[in-house]
């Protein structure tokens, strides 16, 4: 039930910049930015603790993030975690040609521009991002049929993100808009997706750039799962 908000600027020397809010199951351990990986020491990002892998990370040149979705494969065959695809991602690794996982929507963003790469079982989808600003949950990108998308997109297209502190504004617009909804509101960023029958909640966000000179990111770890508080003083560089 995670959230990444991307802008992919025009052609030219612009930097992608991404907003990414987890949410996840606050008993299930997790690592912060950092170099968790000793065969890929290039490699920062947020490692889950249990299966290794990651939710996001990123090298000099490329940041990958993976949202869960529907689906996954045959019946029979026993699920393999997703979070290798984030590390294979960055290692150059092509996706299995047959995939086990869960359903996923991976992101991979670089200064050329930013992939989506959706699974729920046959073969993936791959979509290429357009300049602009887009959304994505766990169905298709700037899917308007989910609450979520529907609220925020047009309102955080319409914010600027120029600046060290680019994300500033993105958060002004989050903040402001998020003390008016419950976390339980299937529009919220900052969530609580127990009444939904999923026992995750938000915990984290992170907001990173990607240009020529490579991926700088920042992140912030909610004082309480699933409770809003102003996000632009959360975010400290790694």
């Amino acid at each position: 039930m995670c959230t990444v908000v991307i802008r992919v600027p025009e052609p030219g020397p612009g930097r992608v910049r991404l907003l990414a809010i987890r949410d996840e199951d606050p008993q299930r351990p997790w690592r912060p930015l950092g170099q968790w990986w000793p065969d890929h020491p290039e490699i920062t990002g947020i490692q889950d603790e249990l299966a290794g892998g990651a939710w996001l990370a990123f090298n000099q040149t490329r940041l990958s993030v993976l949202l869960n979705r529907a689906g996954g494969p045959a019946e029979g065959i026993t699920p393999t975690t997703r979070g290798n695809l984030v590390i294979g991602s960055l290692t150059g690794e092509a996706l299995p040609e047959s995939l086990t996982t869960l359903g996923f929507n991976l992101v991979e963003a670089t200064f050329d521009g930013v992939q989506v790469t959706s699974w729920e079982g046959g073969e993936p989808r791959v979509v290429d991002l357009s300049p602009g600003t887009h959304m994505l949950a766990h169905s298709d990108v700037n899917d308007y049929d989910a609450p979520r998308i529907s609220h925020w997109l047009h309102r955080l297209a319409d914010a600027p993100t120029e600046g060290v502190r680019w994300w500033t504004e993105w958060a002004k617009v989050l903040d402001a808009g998020s003390q008016e909804l419950e976390p339980t509101d299937d529009r919220a960023l900052i969530r609580d997706n127990r009444a939904h029958g999923y026992p995750t909640l938000s915990l984290l966000a992170v907001a990173a750039s990607i240009g020529p000179g490579g991926v700088t990111a920042e992140m912030g770890e909610l004082d309480e799962p699933g409770v809003w508080e102003p996000i632009a003083p959360l975010l400290t560089s790694v």
